[in-house]
């Protein structure tokens, strides 16, 4: 499947972990934000969403292993700490093919909430293994997969300076970030009402934090860091549902709240405006080809290939494969004596 199309591609992402098929018991609101933004954005544009949400059986965005920080040229484009169809360690990123749909989009749109004065787990899991498109090391058979040594040969050498590149460069990314201040836990005097030792708790300083964008500011700043472009009117934070409980504070709730939907709903246009004004973006030097997401696949074999793998993994990694993998860890480690 090609890569890039001659149309303008809009690559979603739902930012919550929130979800009805697991505890929370009902969607998230960025699930209905991006489904809404889907449907106001031009016809004519591919417009692809990825739902952040926890699925209970289906696999999790594994972790970032920090390779950077070992050698630049140990961290490959796209990351191959993991792999589609792994049996060992199943990961959604590559599941779900998010680095070539990424790659494929000419803008990101992120909706999304604040979980405790930052953005969510999924949200920094995602971006955290995205530092791979800021710099990566774009072939790995120059370090035999993952040798730290040959990857410190690699960055030291004057090659290094043609395959270290922003693989993202030229995009646009555009963010939609929400909250409520706390509901109905905060009293009157700015503290949140259930705390007994109200002396541990300035709300003057909370004010600092206290602030829609201010939570998702390190995302924001990876991605101008990355070569995407993010204009500062392209981001917009947002508070709703103030004072109420969350069980009042849910979809059917939004959308009778005609305020906050004018809002997005201005946000997605300035977005198209600037999308479409824009054009598209510049294809990188090295590509990721969309092989297809498994969530597209007929769900009786996306299942059945997720059972094969989680039980042959198992069976492999809680038996000689543990001992195996510590072994190869040694042969690749960056200082060998």
């Amino acid at each position: 499947m090609m890569e890039r199309s001659d149309k303008i591609r809009i690559f979603i992402v739902a930012g919550s972990s929130r979800g009805v098929t697991n505890c929370p018991a009902a969607d998230s609101k960025a699930s209905f934000f991006a489904q809404r933004a889907q449907e106001l954005l031009p016809d004519d544009w591919i417009v692809d969403v990825f739902n952040l949400a926890n699925d209970f059986v289906l696999p999790k965005i594994q972790s970032c292993n920090a390779c950077v920080s070992t050698s630049m040229a140990l961290c490959v484009w796209p990351c191959n700490c993991y792999e589609k169809h792994s049996f060992l360690e199943p990961d959604l990123m590559w599941d779900e093919d998010v680095y070539a749909r990424i790659y494929a989009a000419d803008a990101i749109l992120v909706c999304a909430p604040i979980n405790w004065y930052g953005p969510t787990s999924s949200m920094k899991m995602l971006f955290d293994r995205l530092i791979c498109a800021n710099g990566g090391n774009p072939d790995e058979t120059l370090i035999n997969h993952k040798d730290g040594s040959l990857a410190a040969q690699l960055e030291n050498s004057p090659r290094w300076q043609d395959l270290s590149l922003n693989h993202l460069e030229g995009r646009t990314a555009a963010f939609f970030v929400y909250g409520d201040n706390g509901g109905d836990e905060i009293a009157p005097d700015g503290r949140p009402s259930i705390l007994k030792h109200k002396e541990y708790f300035d709300p003057e300083g909370e004010n600092h934090f206290n602030n829609p964008d201010h939570a998702y500011g390190p995302i924001i700043w990876q991605c101008r860091y990355s070569g995407i472009e993010v204009p500062e009117h392209l981001i917009e934070a947002i508070n709703f549902g103030l004072g109420g409980n969350y069980s009042n504070n849910q979809i059917p709730h939004l959308k009778k709240d005609k305020d906050t939907l004018a809002v997005f709903d201005k946000w997605v246009s300035a977005v198209a405006e600037f999308v479409q004004k824009k054009g598209k973006a510049p294809a990188g030097k090295y590509p990721v080809f969309l092989t297809g997401a498994d969530s597209a696949m007929p769900v009786f074999w996306r299942q059945l290939q997720l059972l094969l793998r989680t039980c042959c993994g198992g069976l492999w990694l809680h038996s000689i494969g543990y001992f195996t993998s510590r072994r190869a860890a040694r042969k690749l480690r960056l200082y060998k004596n």
